[in-house]
Protein backbone atom coordinates (compact mmCIF):
# COMPACT_ATOMS: atom_id res chain seq x y z
CA UNK A 1 0.00 0.00 0.00
CA UNK A 2 2.47 2.42 1.08
CA UNK A 3 6.43 2.45 0.99
CA UNK A 4 8.72 1.80 4.08
CA UNK A 5 8.74 5.03 6.44
CA UNK A 6 11.93 5.91 7.09
CA UNK A 7 14.35 8.54 8.99
CA UNK A 8 12.58 11.53 6.41
CA UNK A 9 9.25 10.32 6.39
CA UNK A 10 9.36 10.62 10.40
CA UNK A 11 10.73 13.56 9.96
CA UNK A 12 7.75 14.98 7.54
CA UNK A 13 4.98 13.61 10.03
CA UNK A 14 7.10 15.74 13.05
CA UNK A 15 6.76 18.82 10.67
CA UNK A 16 3.58 18.32 9.74
CA UNK A 17 2.04 17.99 13.56
CA UNK A 18 3.97 20.63 14.56
CA UNK A 19 2.74 23.27 11.56
CA UNK A 20 -1.14 22.17 13.47
CA UNK A 21 -2.42 24.58 15.59
CA UNK A 22 -3.80 22.92 18.35
CA UNK A 23 -7.35 23.41 19.04
CA UNK A 24 -8.11 26.52 21.60
CA UNK A 25 -8.82 24.71 25.30
CA UNK A 26 -11.05 26.60 28.06
CA UNK A 27 -8.69 26.18 30.61
CA UNK A 28 -6.13 28.48 32.19
CA UNK A 29 -3.44 25.56 32.32
CA UNK A 30 -3.59 24.45 28.61
CA UNK A 31 0.31 25.57 28.50
CA UNK A 32 0.96 22.88 30.94
CA UNK A 33 -0.85 20.11 29.49
CA UNK A 34 0.91 16.93 28.50
CA UNK A 35 -0.85 16.64 25.82
CA UNK A 36 -1.83 18.36 21.87
CA UNK A 37 -5.06 18.85 21.62
CA UNK A 38 -6.71 18.34 17.58
CA UNK A 39 -10.34 18.70 16.32
CA UNK A 40 -10.94 16.54 13.58
CA UNK A 41 -10.70 18.08 11.28
CA UNK A 42 -7.16 19.25 11.78
CA UNK A 43 -6.22 15.59 12.70
CA UNK A 44 -7.61 14.67 9.50
CA UNK A 45 -5.17 16.42 7.40
CA UNK A 46 -2.39 14.11 8.82
CA UNK A 47 -3.06 11.82 6.24
CA UNK A 48 -3.46 14.03 2.97
CA UNK A 49 -1.98 11.84 0.01
CA UNK A 50 -2.13 8.77 2.43
CA UNK A 51 -4.64 5.77 0.21
CA UNK A 52 -7.20 4.52 2.13
CA UNK A 53 -7.02 0.61 2.37
CA UNK A 54 -10.00 -0.27 3.53
CA UNK A 55 -13.92 -0.53 1.55
CA UNK A 56 -17.15 0.41 3.43
CA UNK A 57 -17.48 -3.97 3.11
CA UNK A 58 -14.71 -3.98 5.59
CA UNK A 59 -15.49 -1.19 7.79
CA UNK A 60 -19.39 -2.69 8.03
CA UNK A 61 -17.46 -6.30 8.92
CA UNK A 62 -15.02 -4.68 11.78
CA UNK A 63 -17.40 -2.43 13.73
CA UNK A 64 -19.17 -3.49 16.54
CA UNK A 65 -22.25 -4.32 17.47
CA UNK A 66 -23.83 -0.57 18.12
CA UNK A 67 -21.47 1.38 16.60
CA UNK A 68 -22.38 3.71 13.77
CA UNK A 69 -18.44 3.84 12.47
CA UNK A 70 -18.43 4.19 8.73
CA UNK A 71 -15.72 5.01 6.11
CA UNK A 72 -15.51 8.73 6.26
CA UNK A 73 -14.86 7.97 10.20
CA UNK A 74 -12.06 5.78 8.96
CA UNK A 75 -10.65 8.01 6.90
CA UNK A 76 -10.88 10.87 9.10
CA UNK A 77 -9.40 9.30 12.94
CA UNK A 78 -8.06 6.01 11.90
CA UNK A 79 -6.39 6.29 8.37
CA UNK A 80 -4.12 9.03 10.02
CA UNK A 81 -3.19 7.41 13.61
CA UNK A 82 -2.13 4.33 11.39
CA UNK A 83 0.39 6.27 9.58
CA UNK A 84 1.72 7.92 13.08
CA UNK A 85 1.71 4.52 14.86
CA UNK A 86 3.76 2.72 11.54
CA UNK A 87 5.74 5.92 11.52
CA UNK A 88 6.42 5.40 15.76
CA UNK A 89 6.88 1.17 15.29
CA UNK A 90 9.74 1.84 12.22
CA UNK A 91 11.71 4.71 14.38
CA UNK A 92 11.96 2.04 17.33
CA UNK A 93 13.28 -0.32 15.28
CA UNK A 94 15.75 2.06 14.35
CA UNK A 95 16.35 2.60 17.68
CA UNK A 96 16.84 -1.29 17.79
CA UNK A 97 19.35 -1.07 15.37
CA UNK A 98 21.40 1.71 16.95
CA UNK A 99 21.52 0.25 20.36
CA UNK A 100 22.20 -3.15 18.68
CA UNK A 101 25.56 -1.27 16.98
CA UNK A 102 26.47 0.32 20.05
CA UNK A 103 26.53 -2.94 22.08
CA UNK A 104 28.52 -4.49 19.54
CA UNK A 105 32.01 -4.07 20.59
CA UNK A 106 30.86 -6.14 23.61
CA UNK A 107 30.32 -9.33 21.55
CA UNK A 108 33.95 -10.04 22.38
CA UNK A 109 32.88 -10.49 26.34
CA UNK A 110 30.40 -12.79 25.30
CA UNK A 111 27.32 -10.63 24.80
CA UNK A 112 25.18 -11.03 22.11
CA UNK A 113 22.10 -8.66 21.70
CA UNK A 114 19.03 -9.23 20.37
CA UNK A 115 19.53 -10.33 16.72
CA UNK A 116 15.72 -9.41 15.76
CA UNK A 117 13.31 -6.69 16.62
CA UNK A 118 10.22 -7.00 18.88
CA UNK A 119 7.34 -6.81 18.18
CA UNK A 120 5.56 -3.12 18.53
CA UNK A 121 3.14 -3.33 21.10
CA UNK A 122 -0.34 -1.12 21.08
CA UNK A 123 -2.21 -1.26 24.20
CA UNK A 124 -5.80 -0.04 23.10
CA UNK A 125 -7.62 0.58 26.98
CA UNK A 126 -11.45 2.43 27.68
CA UNK A 127 -14.81 1.45 29.49
CA UNK A 128 -17.18 -1.33 28.34
CA UNK A 129 -19.51 -0.72 25.56
CA UNK A 130 -17.25 2.45 24.21
CA UNK A 131 -15.69 1.06 20.99
CA UNK A 132 -12.34 -0.20 22.17
CA UNK A 133 -12.84 -3.40 20.36
CA UNK A 134 -13.48 -1.85 17.00
CA UNK A 135 -11.07 0.55 17.34
CA UNK A 136 -8.59 -2.31 17.90
CA UNK A 137 -9.60 -4.45 15.06
CA UNK A 138 -9.61 -1.42 12.79
CA UNK A 139 -5.83 -0.48 13.81
CA UNK A 140 -4.77 -4.25 12.73
CA UNK A 141 -6.45 -3.93 9.93
CA UNK A 142 -5.42 -1.10 8.78
CA UNK A 143 -1.69 -1.69 9.97
CA UNK A 144 -1.32 -4.49 8.24
CA UNK A 145 -1.74 -2.65 4.95
CA UNK A 146 1.31 -1.19 5.51
CA UNK A 147 4.11 -2.80 3.34
CA UNK A 148 6.85 -2.94 6.19
CA UNK A 149 4.36 -4.40 9.23
CA UNK A 150 2.60 -6.74 7.04
CA UNK A 151 2.02 -9.51 10.47
CA UNK A 152 -0.23 -7.56 12.97
CA UNK A 153 -1.97 -9.44 15.87
CA UNK A 154 -4.50 -8.67 18.35
CA UNK A 155 -4.96 -9.81 21.93
CA UNK A 156 -7.83 -9.36 24.08
CA UNK A 157 -7.14 -9.99 27.91
CA UNK A 158 -10.26 -11.28 28.87
CA UNK A 159 -8.50 -14.58 28.56
CA UNK A 160 -6.38 -13.40 31.15
CA UNK A 161 -9.75 -13.30 33.41
CA UNK A 162 -9.64 -16.25 36.16
CA UNK A 163 -12.62 -18.90 34.98
CA UNK A 164 -15.45 -18.90 37.19
CA UNK A 165 -15.04 -21.37 39.26
CA UNK A 166 -11.95 -19.35 40.70
CA UNK A 167 -13.64 -16.06 40.68
CA UNK A 168 -16.56 -18.13 42.81
CA UNK A 169 -14.00 -19.52 45.12
CA UNK A 170 -12.60 -16.17 45.64
CA UNK A 171 -15.73 -14.53 46.12
CA UNK A 172 -15.02 -12.28 42.90
CA UNK A 173 -18.02 -13.67 40.99
CA UNK A 174 -19.85 -10.07 40.88
CA UNK A 175 -16.63 -7.84 39.90
CA UNK A 176 -15.79 -9.12 36.76
CA UNK A 177 -13.74 -6.80 34.67
CA UNK A 178 -12.13 -5.21 38.19
CA UNK A 179 -8.43 -5.84 38.14
CA UNK A 180 -8.26 -8.19 41.01
CA UNK A 181 -10.47 -10.75 38.55
CA UNK A 182 -8.20 -11.30 36.29
CA UNK A 183 -4.84 -13.77 36.24
CA UNK A 184 -2.33 -10.56 36.25
CA UNK A 185 1.20 -12.81 37.29
CA UNK A 186 -0.20 -14.81 33.72
CA UNK A 187 -0.58 -12.08 32.01
CA UNK A 188 2.96 -9.95 32.71
CA UNK A 189 4.95 -13.16 31.71
CA UNK A 190 2.79 -13.69 28.61
CA UNK A 191 4.09 -9.37 28.36
CA UNK A 192 7.34 -10.58 29.11
CA UNK A 193 7.52 -13.19 26.70
CA UNK A 194 6.51 -11.45 23.49
CA UNK A 195 9.28 -8.16 24.35
CA UNK A 196 12.07 -10.36 24.76
CA UNK A 197 11.41 -12.13 21.61
CA UNK A 198 10.18 -15.53 22.32
CA UNK A 199 9.14 -17.37 18.87
CA UNK A 200 5.90 -18.43 20.30
CA UNK A 201 4.05 -17.11 23.31
CA UNK A 202 0.94 -18.68 24.26
CA UNK A 203 -2.32 -17.20 25.75
CA UNK A 204 -5.61 -18.46 27.40
CA UNK A 205 -8.99 -17.87 25.23
CA UNK A 206 -12.11 -16.40 26.71
CA UNK A 207 -15.59 -17.00 25.22
CA UNK A 208 -17.89 -14.40 25.89
CA UNK A 209 -20.93 -17.25 24.50
CA UNK A 210 -20.42 -19.21 27.52
CA UNK A 211 -19.09 -16.10 29.66
CA UNK A 212 -15.54 -18.28 30.69
CA UNK A 213 -12.10 -19.10 30.33
CA UNK A 214 -12.61 -22.05 26.89
CA UNK A 215 -10.52 -24.75 28.75
CA UNK A 216 -7.72 -25.86 27.37
CA UNK A 217 -8.15 -23.76 24.45
CA UNK A 218 -5.05 -21.22 23.75
CA UNK A 219 -4.13 -18.10 20.96
CA UNK A 220 -0.30 -18.59 19.80
CA UNK A 221 1.35 -15.07 19.16
CA UNK A 222 4.29 -15.94 16.87
CA UNK A 223 6.88 -12.98 17.21
CA UNK A 224 4.50 -10.39 15.09
CA UNK A 225 5.26 -7.07 13.74
CA UNK A 226 2.94 -5.30 15.63
CA UNK A 227 0.91 -6.68 19.03
CA UNK A 228 -2.06 -5.04 19.63
CA UNK A 229 -3.74 -5.62 23.63
CA UNK A 230 -6.71 -4.62 24.28
CA UNK A 231 -8.75 -4.21 27.51
CA UNK A 232 -10.25 -2.62 29.96
CA UNK A 233 -7.45 -2.28 32.58
CA UNK A 234 -3.86 -2.65 30.67
CA UNK A 235 -3.43 1.19 31.88
CA UNK A 236 -3.61 0.09 35.13
CA UNK A 237 -0.07 1.97 37.24
CA UNK A 238 1.69 -0.87 39.14
CA UNK A 239 0.82 -2.03 42.07
CA UNK A 240 2.91 -1.91 45.30
CA UNK A 241 5.17 -4.95 46.66
CA UNK A 242 5.39 -6.40 49.82
CA UNK A 243 8.77 -4.63 50.52
CA UNK A 244 6.72 -1.18 49.14
CA UNK A 245 8.51 -0.79 46.03
CA UNK A 246 6.18 -0.82 42.66
CA UNK A 247 5.96 -3.76 40.68
CA UNK A 248 5.78 -4.17 36.90
CA UNK A 249 2.70 -2.61 35.43
CA UNK A 250 1.42 -4.16 31.67
CA UNK A 251 1.55 -0.90 30.45
CA UNK A 252 5.24 -1.20 31.06
CA UNK A 253 5.56 -3.33 28.09
CA UNK A 254 3.87 -1.29 25.75
CA UNK A 255 5.50 1.07 22.98
CA UNK A 256 2.03 3.29 22.38
CA UNK A 257 -0.94 3.26 24.24
CA UNK A 258 -4.88 4.64 23.54
CA UNK A 259 -7.54 4.81 25.73
CA UNK A 260 -10.65 4.95 24.46
CA UNK A 261 -13.07 8.18 26.11
CA UNK A 262 -16.72 9.13 26.17
CA UNK A 263 -18.80 10.76 28.59
CA UNK A 264 -20.38 8.52 31.35
CA UNK A 265 -23.56 9.17 30.58
CA UNK A 266 -23.14 8.24 26.85
CA UNK A 267 -21.22 5.16 27.82
CA UNK A 268 -24.20 3.67 29.75
CA UNK A 269 -26.69 4.38 27.10
CA UNK A 270 -24.35 2.35 24.56
CA UNK A 271 -24.23 -0.34 26.87
CA UNK A 272 -27.94 -0.56 27.62
CA UNK A 273 -28.59 0.02 23.74
CA UNK A 274 -26.50 -3.03 23.18
CA UNK A 275 -27.60 -5.27 25.71
CA UNK A 276 -30.66 -4.71 23.94
CA UNK A 277 -29.89 -5.51 20.57
CA UNK A 278 -27.83 -9.29 21.98
CA UNK A 279 -31.18 -9.99 24.00
CA UNK A 280 -32.81 -9.85 20.49
CA UNK A 281 -30.09 -11.77 19.01
CA UNK A 282 -27.05 -13.50 20.50
CA UNK A 283 -29.09 -14.31 23.42
CA UNK A 284 -31.67 -16.42 21.84
CA UNK A 285 -28.65 -18.99 21.10
CA UNK A 286 -30.00 -21.89 23.73
CA UNK A 287 -26.16 -22.65 24.48
CA UNK A 288 -25.67 -18.66 25.08
CA UNK A 289 -24.81 -18.24 29.26
CA UNK A 290 -27.08 -15.58 28.54
CA UNK A 291 -30.26 -17.01 27.29
CA UNK A 292 -32.42 -16.73 29.86
CA UNK A 293 -32.37 -12.95 29.30
CA UNK A 294 -33.81 -13.17 26.11
CA UNK A 295 -37.07 -14.43 27.53
CA UNK A 296 -37.08 -10.79 29.67
CA UNK A 297 -39.21 -8.29 27.86
CA UNK A 298 -37.47 -4.95 26.62
CA UNK A 299 -38.66 -2.84 30.01
CA UNK A 300 -37.12 -5.58 31.80
CA UNK A 301 -33.88 -6.45 29.66
CA UNK A 302 -33.79 -2.60 30.15
CA UNK A 303 -33.85 -2.13 33.97
CA UNK A 304 -31.78 -5.24 34.44
CA UNK A 305 -29.01 -3.62 32.31
CA UNK A 306 -29.51 -0.69 33.93
CA UNK A 307 -28.95 -2.36 37.34
CA UNK A 308 -25.75 -4.05 35.81
CA UNK A 309 -24.28 -0.82 34.56
CA UNK A 310 -24.59 0.92 37.55
CA UNK A 311 -23.40 -1.81 40.23
CA UNK A 312 -20.15 -2.94 38.46
CA UNK A 313 -19.98 -1.83 35.55
CA UNK A 314 -20.13 2.01 36.47
CA UNK A 315 -17.62 1.63 39.52
CA UNK A 316 -15.50 -0.43 37.51
CA UNK A 317 -15.16 2.48 35.19
CA UNK A 318 -14.96 5.05 37.64
CA UNK A 319 -12.59 3.86 40.12
CA UNK A 320 -10.44 1.74 37.96
CA UNK A 321 -10.47 2.59 34.02
CA UNK A 322 -10.92 5.86 33.96
CA UNK A 323 -7.89 6.70 36.61
CA UNK A 324 -5.51 5.38 34.13
CA UNK A 325 -6.85 7.32 31.46
CA UNK A 326 -3.93 9.98 31.66
CA UNK A 327 -1.22 7.28 31.23
CA UNK A 328 -2.44 6.72 27.70
CA UNK A 329 -0.31 8.48 24.49
CA UNK A 330 -3.37 9.27 23.15
CA UNK A 331 -6.88 10.18 23.69
CA UNK A 332 -10.27 9.66 21.26
CA UNK A 333 -12.95 11.49 22.46
CA UNK A 334 -16.50 10.23 21.22
CA UNK A 335 -19.35 12.65 21.31
CA UNK A 336 -23.04 11.07 21.63
CA UNK A 337 -23.39 10.24 18.41
CA UNK A 338 -20.05 7.60 18.55
CA UNK A 339 -18.00 9.85 16.10
CA UNK A 340 -14.29 10.53 17.39
CA UNK A 341 -14.46 14.46 18.06
CA UNK A 342 -11.20 14.93 19.48
CA UNK A 343 -8.15 13.70 19.47
CA UNK A 344 -5.46 13.98 22.10
CA UNK A 345 -1.96 13.17 21.27
CA UNK A 346 0.56 13.07 24.13
CA UNK A 347 3.40 15.99 23.39
CA UNK A 348 7.16 13.72 22.43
Amino acid sequence: MVANADESHVSDAARRLAGLRPAPRQDSESAQSPYWHFTREQWSRLSDSTPLPLTTSDVARLRGLGERIDIDEVETVYLPLSRLLNLYSAARGQKHDVTRKFLSPLRNEGFEPAPQRTPFVIGVAGSVAVGKSTTARLLREMLARWSDTPRVELLTTDGFLFPNAELERRGLSGRKGFPESYDRRALLRFMAAVKSGAREVRAPVYSHHTYDIVPGASITVRRPDILIVEGLNVLQPPRPRADGKLGVAVSDYFDFSIYVDAASADVRSWYISRFLRLKHGAFTDPDSFFHRYSQLSDTEARDLATEIWDSINSPNLHQNVMPSRGRADLLLRKASDHSVARIQLRKL
